[in-house]
């Protein structure tokens, strides 16, 4: 008889996610399974919830994960049963295409996505590529590694590859879900940190999380603000606001760049006005399995930890449904 395991799939688009038991599934070569300790409830997992991105239904959710290898497919050559590991949003690549061949893996262009291209971390176990797994250092829970398998690595990844050196201005637009960890990686890495929000209700949060000042958005003029400290050199923004991010573009100083991690509406800015001052807007996307792995090893090199509520996984669905109302990262603990 075929083991089976509880899960949450996403069956039909648009709708509540359903709990249900689904046989264990097994690691194919080069695939590893992983016995889930840990999974984050991110904003991402609506891509199954919703069908989109090709997402092929029925569908298991969940990108932020943390556990043990429990068994190895053939030819699996980095793992052992027993390693501590996790994935991330970025489900695998297939090394052949010109991005890989360049070492550029985020750009894949066969990449995968986990919980949308396979099954992710909303049940007792999950498959994976060896090359999509990451090791989890021994000084982090797993409930504590899980948000940073996603949140963490795109705040981490994005700062490490901006314009900001030590000492620099770095403003963190949104003290929520990413942009809580953007402001505990931005203080840790040596910027001058600025954390950004929709009143005052999380400043004294922002302050216990490493930021050296606080704006309120809705009461000031942020990029006069911004300028009158001596301008951004980066502004992290992870809110989706376009008509915010357009505003608080001016904030920058020459050469500065605005990152952004999410939105669907354009930003209104001109290219007189990028181009005057030499400044640049970019998006910046998650990271590969060896990011995850940089950004985990630094949160214990500076002791950096997500703020996170836990829910058994049987509560998946109360938990997807309230993330916003979440103390920063709902954990699913298995």
């Amino acid at each position: 008889m075929t083991a089976t395991m509880r899960a949450w799939q996403a069956q039909t688009a648009g709708a509540p996610f359903v709990f249900t038991e689904i046989p264990v599934p097994e690691p194919k070569p080069n695939q590893v399974r992983i016995r889930v300790h840990a999974c984050g409830v991110c904003g991402g997992d609506a891509i199954a919830r919703l069908g989109l991105m090709g997402t092929q239904l029925p569908r298991v959710p969940g990108h932020e994960i943390a556990g043990e290898v429990d068994a190895v497919g053939e030819a699996v050559t980095m793992w052992n049963v027993g390693d501590r590991v996790g994935v991330g949003w970025s489900g695998g690549v297939d090394f052949t295409c010109e991005y890989c061949r360049r070492g550029d893996f985020t750009n894949c262009v066969n990449r995968t996505i986990v919980g949308s291209s396979y099954d992710g971390g909303y049940a007792d176990y999950m498959v994976a590529p060896q090359d999509a797994v990451a090791r989890l250092p021994q000084e982090l829970d797993f409930a504590e590694a899980a948000p940073l398998m996603c949140a963490g690595v795109t705040a981490f990844n994005g700062l490490r590859h901006s314009k900001a050196g030590p000492g620099d201005l770095v403003a963190i637009n949104g003290v929520g879900g990413v942009g809580h960890l953007a402001v505990l990686y931005a203080a840790k890495m040596g910027f001058r940190t600025v954390a950004m929000n929709r009143g005052s209700a999380k400043a004294e949060m922002a302050a216990q999380l490493g930021a050296h000042e606080y704006i309120d958005t809705t009461a000031t003029d942020v990029a006069k603000r911004l300028q009158a400290m001596g301008g951004a050199t980066v502004i992290y923004d992870t809110t989706a606001r376009a008509n915010l991010q357009a505003d608080i573009f001016h904030g920058l100083r020459p050469n500065g760049e605005l990152i952004v991690v999410e939105g669907s509406d354009p930003i209104g800015v001109s290219g007189h006005e990028l181009s005057t001052w030499r400044q640049e807007i970019k998006g910046w996307y998650s990271g590969v399995a060896r990011d995850s792995e940089d950004a985990l090893n630094f949160a214990v090199l500076q002791n950096i930890r997500a703020v996170i509520e836990k829910h058994p996984l049987e509560d998946a669905e109360d938990a997807f449904e309230n993330m916003n109302k979440a103390r920063m990262r709902s954990v699913l603990v298995l």
